[in-house]
């Protein structure tokens, strides 16, 4: 084989592995989406290292290290991922290609009858470099995919959380599982067959690599494992602090209420002095300021659930005080085991996010918000659409908080991913061109 042909299929099959690294990297970290100009810039960065390898004679493990090292800076600058964890996929998915090519390619030197190692540039083993490489680009095509379908079905829960892309993150994990495992029995086949003479220090050193791609697949495994504990740990913190907020308020609003009926027969007694003198004013003025404390607490009853009720009323109240329209529409089932606590923490931060954004609308007469909470067979669902500004930002398939005064923004729609869980439900949301929908559904069973 001339040597620009093998030029040529060394850069070929160099821009194949840098878009499959590109690929894991997106999908394995939860980056950013990999789009066809991030393929673009991947593919002329490997074409380019292909060029100069061919022209300077540069050796090939030279020449992987320096995709290596290229797969990273795409990764941090168009996928915004994480530097260190982005070289720790590019390296041991460099080190699985070469392990199958190496597998393969001693595949094809037994069915080619060789006695040794076929050289990289011979028939056989090009041919065993272009068979991994084409299955290395139906996975990248594979992998395209299943990121798109879960882009499209879901915001991007994590993936060990169960949304859609988290299951195809899961689905890719395991492919690599597979493949690394598969990798790991062939490699001690080939140790125990005497067809094929292959060098015992070879055999030991791709032994000894294949043990560790076993062991970074299981290091990798268990850090995904952790971040998914930290964040649930983040999130019922969060969850507890708004939970805390409002049962603060509802606390607040009971004791003025309180305090008000046990002195109630004092007013009484100091209105009857003010109309007996025909202060008309003053007893108005009095009024007025007994009703304050409790000027909030609104009868409606929407749940039977005291302190659902009042999250719903008190939300309404600072809608009316923002100039938001506010409309409710509920149908909530008696007796179940929904628990208050959740069902405070899933309304509580969509209505405060829905009040967030009403509040940017320039137009007061546009501002509005609509609840809606509906019950199909055993399923509850809960929506809220809002009005909106138009301007909203999203980062790895997610909708992002354009608030810039730090806090807990950001938190509010996956603590009630969290709550919704328990129930084996969900959080979907939707942006129209002015409307922006958060739809929750969750499971319940009546009790006793």
């Amino acid at each position: 084989m001339t040597e620009w042909m093998l030029a040529v299929s060394d850069g070929a099959a160099g821009c194949v592995r840098v878009v499959l690294g590109l690929c894991l990297i997106g999908v394995l970290l939860q980056a950013k989406r990999v789009e066809r100009d991030v393929c673009l810039a991947g593919v002329l960065g490997a074409a380019i290292i292909g060029v100069v390898a061919a022209a300077s004679g540069l050796p090939m493990f030279y020449r992987v290290v320096t995709e290596i090292l290229w797969l990273g800076i795409c990764a941090v600058r168009f996928l915004k991922a994480d530097i260190r964890m982005s070289l720790f996929v590019a390296v041991f998915c460099e080190i699985g290609v070469s392990l199958w090519c190496f597998l393969i390619t001693a595949g094809f030197g037994m069915l080619w009858g060789a006695a040794a190692m076929p050289e990289h540039a011979s028939v056989p083993g090009q041919a065993a470099v272009w068979a991994v490489h084409l299955l290395l680009a139906a996975a990248v095509v594979w992998i395209l995919r299943q990121e798109q379908s879960g882009g499209a079905q879901d915001g991007g829960a994590g993936w060990e959380n169960g949304g859609a892309q988290g299951d195809s993150a899961k689905r890719v994990f395991g492919g690599m599982q597979t493949a690394v495992l598969v990798a790991f029995l062939g490699i001690v086949a080939l140790s125990q067959q005497s067809r094929l003479s292959v060098p015992s220090d070879t055999l030991d050193t791709w032994l000894i690599l294949s043990l560790v791609l076993l062991m970074a697949v299981l290091v990798f495994r268990l850090r995904r494992q952790y971040e998914m504990e930290r964040e649930l740990a983040r999130l019922k913190a969060e969850q507890a602090e708004l939970l805390e907020r409002d049962y603060t308020a509802l606390n607040r609003a009971y004791a003025a209420n309180a305090k008000l009926f046990h002195d109630f027969h004092n007013h009484i007694g100091v209105l009857r002095q003010l109309l007996a003198h025909q202060k008309y004013d003053e007893a108005q003025g009095y009024l007025d300021k007994l009703q304050a404390p409790i000027r909030e607490m609104v009868d409606t009853v929407w749940t039977a659930d005291e302190t659902v009720d009042y999250l719903i009323n008190s939300k309404m109240q600072t809608a009316a005080e923002a100039g938001v329209s506010f409309t409710a529409r509920v149908e909530f089932p008696r007796h179940t085991n929904i628990e208050s606590a959740d069902m405070c923490a899933i309304l509580g931060n969509l209505l405060d996010n829905a009040l967030e954004a009403a509040r940017q609308v320039a137009q007061k007469e546009q501002r509005s918000i609509e609840l809606t909470i509906r019950r199909i067979n055993q399923m509850l669902v809960i929506k809220v659409e809002n009005t909106y500004s138009g301007r909203t930002v999203s980062e790895n398939g997610r909708l992002k908080t354009t608030k810039t005064d730090g806090g807990l923004h950001g938190w509010g729609l996956k603590s009630a991913e969290t709550a919704a869980e328990k129930y084996d439900g969900m959080v979907r949301t939707s942006c129209g061109e002015r409307t922006f929908r958060a739809v929750v559904t969750l499971s319940y069973q009546g009790v006793e």
